[in-house]
């Protein structure tokens, strides 16, 4: 099963977590009545803007771009939507980006820092089974983050009889 990111926080988030907030667009006009939503919402000024297409790598991609103002939500959306994104997952062709997530800018000044973590749900091919991959080290760049700190990369299987349950994760779940 693929999700796209929104996709996967809004499944968080239906669990209590913490999420960033975000908005899907078809088009540049929804972009900037997301962005004003979010800013009513949320009081953020800035916006992510992200293409939500299957692959990793969005951002190196040119799919994941920062906007300061509405102008700039209406351009980025223009120039993301309708685009061939092509990452190191992808094939040369690329991922056609039909939607993006207008999300807010989580990295404001507040009463604490913000943390990112980067975490995935796949399938353990060797065992049959699903398992979570997580690391405290955010998710931009996880494959620089496997091949230079291997150490930091952790993985929790799960069992299908079971599920995922609070008896059986790992201790080093629990502090993320």
């Amino acid at each position: 099963m693929n999700l796209h990111e929104y996709q996967g926080k809004e499944m968080l988030n239906s669990f209590g977590v913490e999420i960033q907030r975000g908005i899907v667009a078809q088009n540049p006009v929804e972009a900037v009545a997301a962005a004003k939503k979010l800013t009513k919402d949320t009081g953020t000024g800035w916006h992510v803007i992200k293409a939500q297409v299957h692959a990793g790598g969005r951002g190196k991609g040119g799919g994941v771009k920062l906007a300061k103002s509405l102008v700039e939500v209406e351009q980025i959306a223009d120039q993301i939507i309708g685009m061939h994104l092509v990452t190191p997952q992808t094939t040369a062709e690329g991922k056609l980006v039909s939607q993006v997530l207008v999300a807010e800018d989580v990295y404001y000044p507040g009463d604490s820092e913000p943390s990112e973590f980067y975490i995935s749900v796949l399938m353990n091919r060797a065992t049959g089974r699903n398992m979570i991959m997580y690391s405290t080290e955010g998710g931009m760049d996880i494959e620089a983050v496997a091949e230079n700190t291997p150490h930091l990369i952790f993985n929790e299987e799960i069992d299908p009889t079971h599920g995922f349950t609070s008896f059986s994760s790992s201790e080093k779940l629990h502090l993320i």
